[in-house]
């Protein structure tokens, strides 16, 4: 059985849909899978493409046209080449329809992954054009989708909601442990040289992530407390919400325990987040997030807003899942600043260990390639693995 995933871009700089797929293909390929990965060039010399030199990856010029991608490049390998089943990633740009309209002009099954695209938060988001390609194409793709891949129970039911009765899948994104991530010696200190705790935000820089509510929260703390603890705010996108966030750091005069630190990515962002006595994500909604399982690897518990799906960091005592406003934030600082360094040593390394047992990488392939194996063989329901929700 021949599959091929797709996504318009598979780009170093754009993080999220192109890590967890490019994660998941190579996964899928150690594991034997017989499955490629269609995407653009990239055209520009600043970046690269995820995968590059790897042998799943097949890129087609990048020739997409108009603000909807429009692509003969795409359009010409999907004639030219031939899979027994079709899995496109991500929303809104024509790339995803070419492939979700050929496999059904073909007669072949289509998978959806909607990374998140169908929250609200998201929909939100220049919500008129949404519309717009919605009534063009994409209902129709998302509707006579085979089957939709959700990332975790929360994506699952927004995608019910907006209005898909077919299967879906809930199946994690993969969480790949880079070598040079190892695992922290028995005693260690989360105290940084200069006596304070450093707390963080790493992501994309744009309001839903709910930022300033960090900074609040650290406004709300009495001033000797403040003077132990520092957060650092790694991550660039959108320029104007940056720019007021540094403002509000000046006009509540904590430049002292502010720093923004800019775009990381690679082994600095990994070396970076073992630095943190825990990393902060107090976004309004968010979807499974690859930052939280970064963090975990890297033995960092983690604060979650109950906007993400991350009800585990209470489960597994690895961190706090608890709402975003400023108030309950400031709390979970102080108890971060209460706890010794053992005791967050040892949350830290609950946090690796639910990593390594339910979402390494090729654990992860496993299970879509037993939704490949269901689809394949007629989607039977005596077959249908316990993953899949009708």
């Amino acid at each position: 059985m021949k599959v091929l995933q797709s996504i318009p871009f598979m780009l170093a700089s754009q993080g999220g849909p192109s890590t967890c797929t490019c994660d998941l293909l190579q996964g899928l390929y150690d594991n034997g899978a017989n499955v490629d990965l269609l995407t653009s060039k990239c055209s520009n010399p600043m970046d690269r493409n995820l995968g590059e030199g790897s042998q799943w990856l097949k890129e087609v010029d990048m020739d997409y046209r108009t603000p909807l991608a429009l692509s003969s490049a795409t359009d010409k390998y999907l004639r030219e080449t031939e899979y027994d089943i079709y899995h496109a990633n991500t929303l809104w740009l024509y790339p995803v329809h070419a492939v979700c309209a050929y496999a059904r002009k073909t007669g072949k099954p289509y998978v959806l992954s909607t990374h998140g695209m169908l929250y609200p938060t998201a929909l939100a988001v220049s919500s008129w054009k949404k519309k717009l390609m919605g009534a063009m194409w994409y209902n129709n793709d998302i509707m006579q989708a085979d089957c939709l891949h959700a990332t975790c129970m929360a994506e699952l039911e927004y995608n019910r909601k907006y209005g898909y009765k077919g299967p879906i899948a809930v199946i994690p994104n993969p969480v790949v442990f880079p070598k040079f991530v190892n695992e922290r010696p028995a005693v260690c200190s989360n105290v940084s040289t200069d006596g304070k705790r450093t707390i963080g935000f790493l992501g994309r820089l744009h309001p839903i992530k709910k930022v300033e509510n960090i900074i609040y929260a650290m406004n709300l703390l009495a001033p000797e407390i403040r003077r132990i603890v520092k957060l650092d705010i790694m991550g660039k996108y959108d320029d104007k919400y940056e720019l007021w966030l540094k403002d509000e750091v000046k006009r509540l005069g904590l430049e002292d325990n502010v720093e923004f630190v800019g775009f990381v990515s690679g082994e600095e962002k990994y070396q970076r987040l073992q630095r943190l006595s825990a990393l902060m994500v107090p976004s309004a909604q968010e979807n499974f997030g690859m930052i939280v399982p970064e963090a975990l690897i890297c033995e960092t518990p983690v604060y979650a807003s109950l906007g993400t799906p991350w009800s585990e960091l209470n489960d597994c005592h690895c961190g706090w899942w608890k709402n975003n406003e400023p108030e309950t934030i400031a709390g979970v600082i102080r108890e971060i600043l209460s706890l010794s360094d053992d005791q967050l040593c040892e949350m830290g390394r609950n946090g690796r260990r639910l990593m390594e047992e339910k979402y390494e990488q090729h654990k992860v392939a496993v299970m879509m390639q037993q939704l490949y194996d269901w689809i394949g063989n007629g989607m039977k329901a005596d077959l249908k693995p316990d993953f899949v929700f009708l």
